[in-house]
């Protein structure tokens, strides 16, 4: 155990035993507590009462780790353990989900702590209250894995994997689901770097067998570990995403089109954008219909309006037959520059600029008013001040040109964006200053001849 760890967690010493302290029992010292106990006072009489002094340890871990003071932080919580000698019965079995919480925090900022002393305190803290056993062995083996050292990791898993503890391990059930997909997801970083080494053989080559074969052993784990998993409701995206890799890798396309299915469009299942992100992409591999497509991304827009998706959604609108369909293809337009996120999206602009004079010569003035209407009162503010002008010509001359069309086409040759826009004196795009006037001219929705 290194020095760190034992500071953390110690016992007490034949001197330390000799001055004033606070009795743990624990049997750890607690000496340098002793003055700030004494300090709490509460109607002007003091208290060293058991639960205000741990209230007020717990108080001073807080403000350390607020303020990254790791030393501060570590020598109180060496006199917090006392919560786990707490009288009331509530406090002592939350305290080892705190104490984890709050030491290994401390132990992964602290500039003395390494991976043994991690260990050492992860080990400990599993043998304190065991309904904390998997949590805390989940968390164990992700520090492990974000310092490289998969093999732990995995020993970590497996050793997690098979503990039960009477008849309270049916209510963990969902935590172990989780411990085997985290194993299989290592199981699924393997399968990709030998898919990796199969792709660099000569399918001729005995090497080569031998690769693919050991590759169906790793995806059939692999896919034990996490299909049990995408079968409980909640939000699996790595899981999902490995799974579905492998089915297509094997050539299950049906079965990965279930999966993702599910996924997305399962009502026990909470909202989740990426389970549509998912199924368009894997749609859009297999070549589905454009209708099918339209459909998944109607859903992703009800969710994210402004996803970068939204603009691939408005170009298979726009080639749809159907008129509803190019209405619908105007209003995700509009929603994408609603946010904040997008006012500088060039490819937003230029798409609304190009489809608003169509729109307008199309004779569909209703849908231009009808999106217009609820943004009337703050997109000039928002998008067409003149600040915004000067300084989106001073950055992006073509992001200004687009976004000045759609000024003047909603209102009119007197916007002040417009207006600043149209009188700028540039050569190279002298002729497409001039094409606007012309639409803004002929197409604005303010021309009292339109």
């Amino acid at each position: 155990m290194s020095d760190f760890s034992e500071e953390l967690i110690r016992p007490t010493t034949e001197d330390e035993q000799e001055e004033p302290h606070v009795p743990s029992g624990t049997g750890m010292c607690l000496p340098w507590l002793q003055k700030h106990i004494e300090t709490i006072a509460t109607g002007g009489k003091q208290e060293k009462d058991f639960a205000q002094t741990t209230s007020a340890c717990l108080s001073l871990i807080q403000e350390a780790l607020l303020k990254h003071q790791w030393q501060r932080a570590a020598e109180y919580m060496h006199s917090y353990f006392q919560i786990l000698e707490d009288s009331d019965s509530n406090k002592r079995q939350i305290a080892p989900e705190i104490i984890w919480r709050l030491g290994s925090e401390i132990l992964y900022y602290h500039p003395k702590s390494n991976v043994e002393t991690f260990n050492t305190f992860a080990d400990r803290m599993k043998n304190i209250g065991v309904m904390n056993y998997l949590k805390i062995s989940l968390q164990h083996a992700l520090y492990l894995l974000h310092h490289g050292m998969l093999e732990d990791a995995n020993r970590n898993l497996s050793q997690a994997e098979t503990w039960r503890y009477g008849e309270k391990s049916s209510s963990q059930e969902v935590l172990i689901n989780l411990i085997q997909a985290y194993k299989g997801l290592l199981q699924y970083y393997i399968w990709s770097k030998k898919k990796m080494e199969l792709s660099q053989l000569d399918e001729d080559d005995y090497a080569y067998n031998t690769a693919s074969q050991n590759m169906l052993n790793h995806s059939w784990k692999t896919s034990i570990n996490l299909c049990a998993l995408i079968q409980i409701p909640g939000v699996w995206d790595p899981f999902v995403k490995s799974y579905v890799e492998m089915l297509e890798f094997y050539g299950d396309q049906d079965g990965a089109r279930e999966v993702l299915t599910n996924y997305a469009y399962d009502e026990k299942f909470p909202s989740n954008p990426n389970a549509h992100i998912y199924l368009y992409n894997f749609l859009k591999r297999e070549k589905a219909p454009r209708e099918k497509l339209i459909s998944v991304l109607k859903i992703l827009y009800q969710i994210v309006p402004s996803h970068k998706l939204m603009l691939e959604f408005h170009r298979l609108l726009r080639k749809s037959e159907n008129e509803e369909h190019h209405k619908l293809g105007l209003e995700v337009l509009f929603g994408v520059l609603d946010f904040a996120g997008c006012t500088k999206n060039i490819t937003a602009w230029k798409y609304l600029a190009k489809y608003l004079r169509q729109t307008l010569m199309g004779s569909h003035l209703a849908w231009v008013q009808e999106e217009w209407n609820s943004r009337k009162n703050w997109w000039p503010s928002f998008h067409f001040s003149y600040f915004r002008a000067k300084s989106d010509w001073k950055e992006d001359k073509a992001l200004a040109c687009e976004k000045a069309l759609v000024a003047g086409l909603l209102l009119g040759k007197d916007c002040r964006y417009f207006r600043n826009i149209s009188k700028q004196d540039h050569q190279v795009l002298k002729k497409k200053i001039k094409q606007m006037k012309k639409s803004v001219k002929k197409y604005s929705i303010v021309n009292p001849g339109l």
